[in-house]
């Protein structure tokens, strides 16, 4: 196995251990340092991320890693996430984001389309980035084309950027020229 293949496996399983963790404080809001560790061991065994000599050490090591970068912090004997821990969570959550497909496509579009101003370029390079990896097509810089329901998403997507009313989220029956992008999404294509 080459060098990139083990540093990206390496990656991925250190993403994962930190997404275990923070779901772990998150999901009890304010966690026991105790606790953490057989909480997340159990989630670890169940997706068989470690090995099972090492993992109290994995954890020490990702949990001390965490409150180092700001993402959780102590009070006394208790771990909570902070917010922006809660920003890296939602961000790993986003990544794995797959979008339950129908059987069969219902014939709309959904188009989002988003007004940032220039001086908020980095937010708008952010949600283009996250929209590109839930698998949305650009249709223009700030207009995006996805042909399944996808509301719920957006709006968490809304919430998470704070961008409101300058991300519009459109259903549309018809498009033209579609042929193109139902074969990107591998519609049927109505000849």
């Amino acid at each position: 196995m080459g060098q990139l293949e083990t540093g990206s496996r390496k990656r991925t399983r250190r993403a994962n251990l930190k997404k275990i963790v923070l779901n772990t404080v998150a999901v009890a809001g304010v966690l026991s340092i105790g606790l953490v560790a057989p909480k997340v061991l159990g989630a670890m065994g169940k997706l068989g991320f470690l090995p099972t000599k090492r993992q109290k050490e994995f954890i020490r090591a990702s949990r001390e890693r965490l409150v180092r970068h700001g993402l959780l912090r102590y009070e006394g004997k208790l771990l909570r996430l902070t917010q922006k821990g809660e920003a890296v969570l939602r961000s790993l959550e986003f990544r794995d984001f797959v979008s339950k497909k129908p059987k069969r496509w219902d014939g709309k579009w959904r188009v989002l389309i988003f007004d940032i101003p220039e001086r908020q370029r980095a937010l708008r390079d952010k949600i283009r980035i996250t929209l590109f990896k839930i698998g949305f097509v650009r249709l223009q810089n700030s207009v995006w084309l996805y042909p399944y329901d996808c509301e719920d998403l957006i709006t968490f997507l809304k919430a998470d950027f704070k961008v409101g009313k300058n991300l519009l989220y459109l259903v549309v029956d018809a498009l033209e020229y579609d042929l193109p992008f139902k074969k990107k999404f591998n519609l049927p294509s109505d000849n």
